[in-house]
């Protein structure tokens, strides 16, 4: 708990940027479910939160959305997690001597005592949603050199300051002076923040799975049967966590800048192959955990849809849906010097082909009603805590 009350004053604090003007809480904000309730965020340089989150100005104004859809953080403290991120670039592995399978490769620092604290600090270097650009600050040009030159820096940042160093020392256990604290250690306090301020085990569905069959109305009920049977929701969402954590493709409308790996051509991104570079795993992502889904719109790897409603649609007939769907169903806050960008890919008739015709799963058909039903369950996975956290919002959080 004492690390974790570190890590909740670290979350919502700026000091962990590179240019001190942004904060883990601008993307992932209890207001919108730990997300930022946009499809593609906008990250360093941009001001305000949520929906009403603006891009900037001047010189400090953004150069690139963020590539994809802010994820929701419930239960990612969960030990059964092995991999993370939409394209798995992180996962449990011993593939570099350290653990971890990870963009750090063998550079990523020791005594992360888990896949959350890992997972932290690479917000900390990525360039459009903490580091800022180059040049612009120390963090980012340490990074441009090589990843991990940038983390002692603000690792140095956090132990001069008074705030945190004398907590710091108390809270861990092989921290005897400030000197020792390293960037392990912010790591692992956002880690243990974040583990219990977003653990959520307590819905309606929770309760039903523990004995109250009164917990969930008949169409919520109506719903889970449709889940785990006719509608196939649980062949990827299955398990406590509703995740197979495995990689599938949906041919989800494509747009914005994409995740574009070294040396690629194309405005796009191509999932998991970015990651294992292997052709048969192009447009594949990571099967999202399903824990208060109903929080956290808008839908999918890039936030292509707005509500559950027409997530489930996308679902039952992907082609259909791709074809159908309008731009404006994506919640893109204005920015006018990057409209060209924003939907160039749909310019590349190749390219919409290739990710229109990659789909893992087969057309199914339900009802209007059935349809409600399925979303009345998803809803039933909210829970009944979400908004009495143990730390909540620290006054003085500015967005």
């Amino acid at each position: 708990m004492e690390q974790a009350a570190i890590g909740h004053q670290l979350f919502y604090d700026p000091i962990l940027s590179g240019n001190r003007n942004i904060a883990c809480a601008h993307c992932h904000h209890p207001d919108f479910g730990t997300s930022d309730g946009l499809s593609l965020g906008i990250g360093e340089g941009g001001q305000g939160l949520g929906p009403d989150r603006t891009p900037g100005t001047g010189a400090d104004r953004i150069r690139k959305r963020i590539p994809r859809n802010a994820p929701g953080l419930w239960n990612l403290g969960a030990k059964d997690i092995h991999t993370l991120f939409h394209d798995g670039r992180l996962s449990i592995s011993d593939v570099y001597g350290n653990g971890f399978n990870s963009p750090a490769q063998e550079w990523l620092p020791e005594g992360l005592n888990s896949l959350l604290a890992a997972q932290a600090l690479f917000p900390l270097t990525a360039q459009f949603e903490m580091a800022g650009n180059v040049a612009e600050n120390e963090v980012t040009g340490a990074v441009h050199d090589r990843i991990d030159k940038g983390w002692p820096i603000i690792a140095k940042r956090v132990r001069t300051d008074p705030r945190y160093s004398p907590a710091m020392v108390n809270a861990f256990a092989e921290v005897d002076k400030s000197e020792d604290i390293t960037i392990t250690q912010i790591a692992n306090a956002l880690a243990a923040f974040m583990a219990l301020e977003w653990r959520s085990t307590d819905s309606a569905f929770d309760h039903y799975l523990a004995g109250d069959a009164e917990a969930l109305s008949p169409a919520q009920k109506a719903g889970m049967t449709l889940f785990y049977g006719k509608a196939q929701c649980a062949t990827c969402h299955s398990g406590p966590l509703l995740s197979d954590q495995i990689f599938h493709a949906l041919a989800l409308p494509p747009f914005g800048p994409g995740r574009t790996r070294q040396w690629d051509p194309n405005m796009r991104d191509v999932g998991r192959m970015g990651e294992s570079d292997r052709l048969e795993d192009a447009y594949r992502f990571r099967t999202p955990m399903l824990r208060n889904v109903a929080l956290t719109a808008p839908y999918g790897h890039n936030g292509a849809f707005p509500d559950l409603e027409a997530m489930i649609r996308h679902h039952l007939n992907p082609e259909y849906s791709f074809t159908n769907w309008t731009r404006d169903m994506a919640a893109l806050p204005n920015v006018p010097w990057l409209q060209q960008v924003d939907f160039a890919v749909w310019d590349d008739r190749f390219e919409m082909s290739r990710q229109r015709r990659q789909i893992d799963i087969t057309p199914i058909s339900l009802s209007d009603g059935e349809i409600s039903e399925l979303v009345a369950f998803l809803n039933a996975l909210t829970g009944t805590s979400v908004d009495t956290p143990l730390f909540g919002v620290p006054e003085g959080f500015e967005p």
